[in-house]
């Protein structure tokens, strides 16, 4: 080929890619609907997998331990110099180490249910036979009320009235239709329950076979990489997928310990101070601490109301005892188990909290703090190149206080060494004007 006509082929191939992209782009506009159906129905065949794959990511770090362990113990008692029996330790600590990770699932999700799942139910039963009361109840305080201090109704008894009145029609229209849409939404959800739980039984399985295959897997994905791209950038790639995996292993094991230390602390002291329903507020309150930042004011709201269907003082105390223990573990408990995991500050975390909470729901909630991580880190590492590039200084606080950069020398000027050189031109004015009428 003529070295005249390479440029005109780059043109053209560079044409054709950004037509062809926006044909793409406008095709996927334009079958939104039906791509979201596929990808939804997609997303719901591979459901079991989906879950196989989060269970196995949460318990790899617990094979991995007692893999390395059960392997040591093997090599120290029956040592060899055969691969081939190296090998078969191998094999022997890994299927050792997946089948007590397994168990160690099992046995927790047993101790749940078999523990805590017969006190949520009878506590539920409770709420429930309390509620159709509640009315009553307020009806006999305010009741007590008028007879103790008549005066106070005399004035407002016709407001009073009203109010009584207000309540009544608003339990006997807007909460009934309220209950029968719950009630109904409720049946739908024990359904999807169900289904749920066979996807989760079959999670189980699928997660058996990733942990075994775990290693085959990594090496397969680092085999691909560097297949496909320059070794430059295949080292970058897998530098990315290492910090990926050290944030959301970091930030979901430390979330799930954290979550279960405040349970356990809000379960004793429910406990000590009496509170009704004590074992289903704790499990909400450890379930709904896995949020980082709003979780245990999440968690507060539904557990608030059910202790002021009892007693409304109680209700109180227990609001106070909540902010308490998240201030507890705001600044000691979680600061200590999760440390610097994602390096966000935290506007950054209730930014990201908001966004895919908005965007995902309560999963979005969940896995947003680590998700936008990996963005910020990448963010920043792009940025850092860049200004390498260019011989800058990559430190933030470098950049405090910047006037502008000299592009000669490469060399930041801040605001204060320009104002004092404003302030010195204006003085060597001064000075000249003086000396002028002076003279």
């Amino acid at each position: 080929m003529k070295e005249e006509y390479k440029p005109y082929i780059r043109w053209g191939v560079t044409v054709i890619a950004i037509f062809s992209a926006c044909v793409i782009i406008f095709f996927f506009l334009l079958r939104m609907d039906f791509i979201v159906r596929f990808f939804g129905k997609a997303t719901e065949a591979v459901q079991s997998i989906i879950y196989g794959l989060v269970i196995a990511f949460i318990l790899r770090p617990v094979a991995s331990f007692w893999q390395k362990k059960v392997e040591c113990y093997l090599n120290k008692h029956f040592p060899t110099e055969d691969e081939k029996k190296e090998k078969k330790h191998h094999a022997i600590a890994k299927g050792i180490s997946v089948a007590i990770a397994m168990m160690i699932a099992l046995l927790v999700i047993a101790t749940v249910i078999g523990m805590i799942g017969p006190r949520v139910v009878e506590s539920i039963k409770n709420v429930v036979a309390s509620s159709s009361g509640f009315l009553e109840k307020i009806e006999q305080w305010a009741y007590g009320l008028q007879e103790k201090h008549p005066d106070i109704f005399t004035a407002g008894g016709e407001a009073y009235e009203k109010a009584i009145t207000y309540l009544e029609d608003w339990v006997n229209t807007d909460l009934l239709g309220w209950m029968n849409t719950f009630v109904t939404g409720f049946t739908t959800y024990v359904i999807g329950f169900f289904s749920s739980l066979m996807n989760w039984i079959l999670g189980l399985i699928v997660a058996i076979y990733a942990l075994a295959e775990r290693e085959a897997f990594d090496g397969q994905a680092k085999k691909i990489v560097y297949a496909l791209l320059p070794i430059e950038n295949a080292n970058v790639v897998i530098e990315i997928a290492r910090k990926t995996n050290q944030i959301f292993s970091g930030f979901i094991s430390g979330k799930l310990i954290d979550s279960l230390i405040i349970g356990i602390l809000c379960f004793f002291g429910l406990s000590l101070l009496r509170m009704p329903y004590t074992l289903l507020i704790s499990v909400i309150v450890g379930v709904t601490n896995v949020i980082p930042f709003f979780g245990p004011y999440v968690g507060a709201v539904p557990s608030a109301f059910l202790i002021l269907l009892v007693n409304p003082i109680q209700c109180l105390y227990f609001i106070l005892f909540i902010l308490v223990l998240q201030q507890i573990d705001g600044n000691i408990i979680g600061p200590k188990i999760l440390g610097d995991s994602t390096g966000l500050s935290a506007f950054w975390v209730i930014f990201s909290i908001l966004l895919f909470g908005g965007l995902f729901g309560f999963v979005g909630m969940v896995i947003g703090v680590p998700t936008f991580a990996v963005i910020y880190y990448l963010v920043k590492k792009g940025v850092e190149y860049l200004l390498r590039k260019k011989k800058l200084p990559v430190e933030t606080q470098e950049y405090n206080g910047l006037y502008q950069v000299d592009e000669e020398r490469k060399v930041i000027l801040y605001f204060k060494e320009e104002q004092k050189k404003e302030e010195k031109t204006v003085e060597n004015k001064t000075e000249k004007k003086v000396e002028k009428e002076r003279n």
